[in-house]
């Protein structure tokens, strides 16, 4: 079991979120993972620095501590071509210690480019192409590819790592885990669903499963509530309002009747460590084994302090209830 700390990249600027991964390697974490936005969910968050930047401050200021994107969307804002360069260079520069985590995206993100934003199912099509010119680029030479969505002319990455980096693919269903197992070398996944690593497993997969955590520490219950409520309702609306909304203000109207009673039905939240630890269990239950600690309180020095002190060991010794 590896436990990692989740760092929303639109909640915090670059300088901040950096320390951040410094500070998480000091606490003991096996893994940071950062979101890849352009925009933040909500103006209150204030913040969304680039994200491959950051990955590479990170890697020169750690030396143990795992990376990963969670996740990245290398359909329209980006070519597959530049993720495959990106990821192999932050794996060289960073010893063999990333995850490039790949999901099909938000139009929050996606649509700054003037792309049309496309149907589910399209972006699932062209989520497959994607993985196979990544995977395709990463076996070296000069390549080439003619899909239906997305075409690659005589490219080639000149660096390369020794050892490739996990693809761990976004999963909400047995088809996403499937796309996993056969294109990727991991699962990740928001949800506690046993289907989606047995999906997996059933087509073959066998890399690492990770799994995302919504949890808010703070001194107090109301404080822990009252922050989530304030930067983090807008994950109340639902993957299919999540997927197709444009802008901040569009997530503020969407998510304006959330209250605090809906935050305490999805966060673990306050002081309480037995409710955090509790929180993670139904993951593992699940059959995840990177567990992603994502923490949406007031305090995240404090909260990184709890995790030293305790919390991450007491989530690193969950086993699968009988």
């Amino acid at each position: 079991m590896q436990v990692g700390y989740k760092i929303a990249t639109e909640a915090f600027g670059p300088k901040e979120v950096v320390a951040q991964a410094v500070a998480a390697e000091e606490a003991g974490f096996d893994f940071i993972e950062l979101s890849d936005h352009f925009h933040p969910w909500l103006e209150e968050q204030g913040h969304s620095g680039f994200t491959w930047t950051m990955l590479g401050a990170m890697a020169a200021q750690t030396s143990r501590i795992g990376l990963a994107t969670g996740v990245t969307a290398p359909i329209i804002r980006y070519h597959p071509a530049v993720i495959a360069q990106a990821a192999a260079t932050t794996q060289i520069l960073s010893d063999n210690r990333f995850t490039l985590g790949i999901g099909s995206g938000e139009r929050l993100n996606e649509h700054v480019v003037g792309a049309a934003w496309p149907a589910v199912r399209i972006r699932h099509h062209m989520l497959r192409e994607a993985l196979e010119i990544i995977n395709l680029l990463w076996q070296g030479g000069y390549q080439s590819y003619e899909g239906k969505y997305l075409t690659l002319e005589d490219a080639r990455i000149w660096d390369l790592p020794e050892q490739l980096p996990v693809i761990a693919v976004a999963s909400g269903g047995p088809g996403a885990s499937k796309l996993a197992a056969k294109y990727g070398s991991g699962l990740f996944a928001t949800e506690p669903k046993k289907e989606l690593v047995d999906a997996f497993a059933e087509h073959g997969g066998t890399g690492p499963k990770y799994a995302e955590v919504p949890m808010s520490w703070a001194q107090t219950e109301d404080a822990a509530v009252q922050a989530a409520l304030e930067t983090s309702r807008w994950a109340l609306t639902g993957w299919p309002v999540m997927s197709e909304l444009p802008n901040p203000v569009n997530f503020d109207a969407a998510s304006s009747s959330v209250d605090a009673d809906d935050i305490r039905g999805q966060f673990s939240v306050g002081p309480d460590l037995d409710v955090h630890v509790q929180q993670a269990q139904p993951y593992v239950d699940a059959g995840f084994d990177h567990i992603v600690l994502q923490n949406t309180g007031p305090d995240p020095d404090g909260f990184l302090a709890v995790c030293q002190s305790e919390l991450i060991e007491r989530v690193r010794g969950l086993t699968p209830s009988s």
